[in-house]
């Protein structure tokens, strides 16, 4: 649970450093029920899936006169697993995640790098043939690399309005979908949309700014063309166009879309991608949308949450600073100072969580990473207090990217040193045990779900996000985290 917390006595040492010291207003241990985790992971394969649900009876509510609410579904809600353990099936998460990673730290890398649009055309292994969208191979597009998108509501696409799965990323800024005529298309759900069938669809020319806001293009015929890069190994090319979303009862005309005939990937069901990023030409973006926020409910259940526009952060949310880096206008920064372990504030230098003059480092909140990267030696410091609050545990080897793992196979709960982040206002937020020791088979091995991560840039993870509604004031330049607010 998250608490409002503002730090009286801050000691910082002129190389920047926090000292560690005791915070008395935090509980200094959180418990974590091991009995209800691990039955969680076996529960999990036997929940029903529900690719096709009804569009109409997909949950969409007007909360007021402005605000828009949409049904949330974990991945599993989607497509029932086809793994034969909980094992296996964290093996396989854990490497959509680091592709994820991987995705979104090239991102950042580019644009440091000041990579031109031009640098990032793709190879033409169609030489001498004539360009056309269905002979365009490119990487794409950061949050379904290798079916890494964990989140996604169902809209309508088109007049009329045609229902499909949209994985939905914070991370991304383009919204597409798979279209016909398909020169490569994946696996989804629905019926692959045909342009031909909506009134509404609308081919933009290249002098449009939608086209000229695309990082990638190109224009042939005077019809724009796009490809969103991330170097991942996935990707999706095709006509951009304007078309008609459907949330529900309400239509929203000339929203900006990719209308990919080349899309290749295990995207796991979807339809395509609904970009929640800050640059231009996302959907929030393109709602002039002020606010939204959305709660991720638990990934191992069939249970649906909302995606909320316009709507007012909770008075009980806890906020932190909303920050921008100028080099990539798509990630929400926090402004984040600070980590503590069983009630005492690591010695991590502030500047560990700061974007830098060159747009370097920070950290950002996504919804696709599922497990919080940190720079190594915040990780290292956070993960060695961690150990030391939890010697009465039976520490085991390490598990794929985790390497502080515990055996409680003989435990029905176990108290563990409170993890919380703090802000720069001064704010706290204190995570649940279930946030941060996470089962990873169904044999009773836990790990602790932090990673390090080479790159200068930090995340924190959808894992960490669970069961908390997080909220982005675009408005007023804040991120709330309201907990127990699904």
């Amino acid at each position: 649970m998250g608490f409002l917390f503002y730090l009286l006595f801050v000691f910082v040492s002129s190389s920047g450093f926090v000292h560690s010291r005791s915070l008395s207003q935090t509980s200094k241990t959180t418990l974590l029920d091991v009995t209800a985790s691990t039955q969680k992971t076996i529960r999990v394969f036997s929940l029903d899936s529900k690719p096709t649900w009804p569009f109409q009876q997909q949950s969409f509510e007007e909360a007021s006169s402005s605000s828009l609410s949409l049904e949330l579904h974990s991945r599993i809600s989607l497509l029932k697993s086809s793994h034969k353990d909980y094992k296996s099936m964290t093996s396989a998460r854990l490497a959509r995640d680091s592709a994820r990673v991987r995705s979104l730290a090239t991102r950042l890398d580019l644009a440091l790098a000041k990579i031109s649009h031009s640098d990032l055309k793709p190879i033409d292994k169609y030489s001498g043939l004539s360009f056309g969208a269905e002979d365009v191979e490119a990487p794409i597009i950061s949050g379904t690399s290798e079916g890494s998108g964990e989140y996604f509501s169902r809209v309508g696409i088109g007049k009329p309005a045609n229902p499909v799965y949209m994985v939905l990323d914070t991370g991304s800024d383009v919204n597409w979908l798979q279209c016909a005529p398909c020169a490569e298309c994946y696996q989804q759900a629905d019926p692959i949309f045909q342009p031909a069938s909506s009134s509404s669809f609308s081919p933009l020319s290249c002098e449009t700014e939608q086209c000229k806001s695309l990082d990638v293009s190109e224009c042939r015929n005077d019809t724009c063309l796009y490809e969103v890069s991330y170097g991942d190994g996935s990707y999706t090319v095709g006509d951009f166009v304007t078309e008609t979303i459907t949330l529900g009862s309400a239509a929203l005309n000339n929203v900006a879309i990719g209308c990919g005939h080349n899309n290749e990937g295990l995207f796991i069901g979807a339809a395509g991608l609904l970009g929640l990023g800050g640059g231009s030409l996302s959907f929030p973006s393109q709602l002039n949308a002020k606010s939204f926020s959305y709660c991720l409910v638990d990934r191992d259940s069939n249970s649906a949450s909302t995606l909320d526009f316009d709507s007012p952060l909770p008075p009980n949310a806890v906020t932190a600073p909303l920050r921008r880096n100028s080099q990539v206008e798509t990630f929400y920064y926090l402004g984040m100072d600070g980590v503590s372990v069983g009630g005492e504030l690591l010695p991590i230098p502030k500047s560990s969580f700061e974007v830098d003059e060159n747009g370097s480092g920070g950290i950002i909140v996504d919804s696709g990473t599922a497990v919080t990267r940190l720079q190594t030696e915040t990780y290292n410091a956070l993960r060695d207090a961690f150990v030391k609050g939890t010697k009465h545990l039976t520490s085991i080897d390490g598990v794929a990217l985790f390497d502080t793992c515990y055996d409680l196979s003989s435990k029905t709960s176990v108290e563990v040193p409170t993890v919380s982040f703090h802000f720069v206002n001064g704010n706290e937020l204190a995570l649940p045990a279930k946030n941060f020791l996470i089962p990873v088979d169904s044999n009773g091995t836990f790990c602790f779900a932090f990673a390090p991560t080479a790159s200068s840039l930090s995340i924190v993870g959808n894992v960490q996000q669970q069961g908390t509604r997080v909220g982005f004031d675009l408005a007023n330049e804040l991120i709330g985290f309201t907990p127990n607010k699904c």
